[in-house]
C-alpha cells in the first residue's frame, strides 16, 4: 500500500462529500405527533416551540457527482413525508437547500440537486467500472459517521460481490432484498449511508448502504454502475426510469421443485406471496401478454432462467422493449408469447 497516494485520494475526496440534514417544520411536525398520540394522554413537546422553526429528524451523506450540484446518495436517507427540508452542508461548512430529482427504491439510489447553483462549481468524484471490481481490492468509504464525525474516512478492501442481503430501511418498513451488492470490511457506522466507496485509483465504485447488526467488519455497497445508469435516466428523460412487468413469483431449483411438486428445476413460478396479493397486477405487461398465475416461465429471448438471472435480465431491460417468453402452463401445455416491458411507476 503507498500511503502517500491514499492521502493524496482521501484529499482530493472529501471535498465533494456531503451531509444532508433532514429538517421538518415544527407545526407540520406537530400535525403528524398529533395523528400518532391522539388516543393518549401524551402532552406533545414542541407545543411550546416556535410553529415556524425547523427540527432536524434525520440526515447522512452524499456526494456531488456534477460541478452543478447534483448528489447521489440512498433513497432511505429520505423521508417519506414531501414537507421535509433538506440542507447540504460541505466539507468547509457552507450550508446549501437541496431538492429530490428523483429516486430508485429499488437499488437504494436517491439523486438531489442544489436549489441554487448558479453561482458554484461543486468539486465531483469521478465514477468508476463497479463490473471489474476483484476480490481483495484497496477501498475507501468516506462519510458523515453518527451525524457527528465529518469528513470520516475509512479503509478496507473488497471482501465479497454479488451479495443478496435483506434490509429494512426502519423498524416498521418492510423487508426489501437488495441484490448484487458489494461486501467490504470498511468500518460502516450510522451516517456513513449514502457516501462514497472509492478505489485505489480515486474512482468511486459504490454507495456505502447497510451494515449487519452484531456482526464485524462486514458492510455493503450499492455498485456504483447501477447509480450511472440512473444519472443516464436523469440525464435523457428527467427522472429515472425503472423497467417493469407487472408478476410476483419464485425461482425455481431443485428443492422448490420436490416442495411443490413442479414439473421443472428452472425457471421462475408466478405465484402470490400472500393471500390478499395479485400473482399478475391487472393491465400490467405480464397481464396483457395472458400469463396467469401458476404459470412457469422458462426463457427470456431464447435465454433459459436459472436461479435469479430473472432480475438481472429484467435490469437491463429497456422500457418498450419486445421480449419473447417460453412458458410452461400445467405440466404439458408449453407456449410462447411476446411481452413489451412497461415501465415502473417510482
Amino acid at each position: 500500500m503507498n500511503e502517500e497516494k491514499f492521502v493524496k485520494i482521501i484529499k482530493k475526496t472529501i471535498p465533494a462529500v456531503v451531509s444532508i440534514v433532514l429538517a421538518e417544520n415544527v407545526s407540520d411536525l406537530q400535525k403528524e405527533l398529533k395523528v400518532k398520540l391522539k388516543k393518549s394522554n401524551v402532552r406533545l413537546p414542541l407545543d411550546k416551540v416556535n410553529k415556524n422553526s425547523k427540527v432536524e429528524i434525520g440526515g447522512g451523506s452524499g456526494f456531488f457527482v456534477s460541478d452543478s450540484g447534483l448528489i447521489l446518495t440512498n433513497k432511505h436517507v429520505l423521508a417519506a413525508s414531501s414537507k421535509v427540508n433538506y440542507q447540504v452542508i460541505t466539507s468547509d461548512e457552507r450550508k446549501f437547500n437541496a431538492k429530490i430529482i428523483s429516486s430508485d427504491p429499488l437499488n437504494d439510489i436517491a439523486i438531489l440537486k442544489i436549489d441554487d447553483a448558479s453561482n458554484y462549481k461543486f468539486p465531483f468524484l469521478n465514477l468508476g467500472d463497479s463490473s471489474g471490481l476483484e476480490l481483495g481490492q484497496f477501498v475507501l468509504a468516506f462519510g458523515n459517521v453518527l451525524g457527528v464525525f465529518k469528513n470520516t474516512v475509512s479503509f478496507g478492501i473488497i471482501s465479497g460481490l454479488s451479495r443478496a442481503v435483506k434490509t429494512r430501511s426502519n423498524p416498521t418498513s418492510p423487508v426489501q432484498e437488495m441484490r448484487g451488492l458489494i461486501q467490504t470490511d470498511v468500518a460502516i457506522n450510522p451516517g456513513n449511508s449514502g457516501g462514497p466507496l472509492v478505489d485505489s485509483s480515486g474512482l468511486v465504485v459504490g454507495i456505502n448502504m447497510a451494515i449487519v447488526s452484531g456482526a464485524q467488519n462486514i458492510s455493503f455497497a450499492i455498485p456504483i454502475n447501477a447509480a450511472k445508469k440512473d444519472l443516464a435516466d436523469i440525464k435523457k428523460f428527467g427522472r429515472i426510469v425503472r423497467p417493469f412487468l407487472g408478476i410476483r413469483f419464485l425461482s425455481i431449483n431443485q428443492e422448490l421443485k420436490e416442495k411443490l411438486n413442479l414439473p421443472v428445476d428452472f425457471g421462475i413460478l408466478i405465484t402470490k406471496e400472500h393471500s390478499f396479493d395479485k400473482a399478475v397486477i391487472p393491465q400490467s405487461p405480464a397481464d396483457l401478454a395472458g400469463l396467469e398465475e401458476n404459470d412457469i416461465i422458462l426463457s427470456w429471448n431464447g435465454k433459459t432462467l436459472k436461479g435469479d438471472n430473472i432480475q438481472d435480465l429484467l435490469e437491463n431491460a429497456k422500457v418498450g422493449e419486445n421480449v419473447t417468453l417460453k412458458v410452461l402452463r400445467g405440466k404439458n401445455f408449453m407456449f410462447e408469447t411476446k411481452l413489451v416491458v412497461g415501465e415502473r411507476k417510482i
